[in-house]
């Protein structure tokens, strides 16, 4: 008997981490997002870099939008920098919005500051 305790507990775990690695993955990748292009220009409230991705939340027409920029290694790479992002600052985001209704949300796959393109995709056509 213990040993088929055993492997129930074992089978339950698997099943388990296969369910929050589905979760993780339906959220980080771009199942959540439209297939459609989408423009958004706003200014920069606050700002959380770091990882899994960053996210900026930007003032349109008095209504909050938040824009998931790349991960750190991501806006290293394109020069995107902390101070780039910082409250205050005008930023266009070209990505795809959140298929989930009314969800004011973007995955951004090129930014613009100060006239300057940051493409953090530059495999996806944006």
């Amino acid at each position: 008997m213990p040993q088929f305790r055993f492997y129930y507990l074992l089978c339950f775990a698997v099943l388990a981490a296969l369910l929050a690695a589905s979760a993780a993955q339906a959220h980080h990748g771009w199942a959540w997002a439209t297939d459609e292009e989408f423009e958004i220009t706003g200014v920069i409230q606050s700002a959380r870099l770091g990882n899994p991705h960053g996210e900026l939340t930007i003032d349109v027409d008095g209504e909050e939008w938040v824009v998931e920029v790349g991960q750190p290694w991501r806006n290293d790479r394109v020069a995107l920098t902390e101070e780039m992002l910082s409250p205050g600052r005008e930023i266009t985001v070209h990505g795809h919005r959140s298929a989930k209704e009314g969800e004011r949300l973007v995955k951004a796959e090129r930014v613009v500051i100060d006239g300057e393109n940051y493409d953090l995709y530059p495999g996806r056509a944006s």
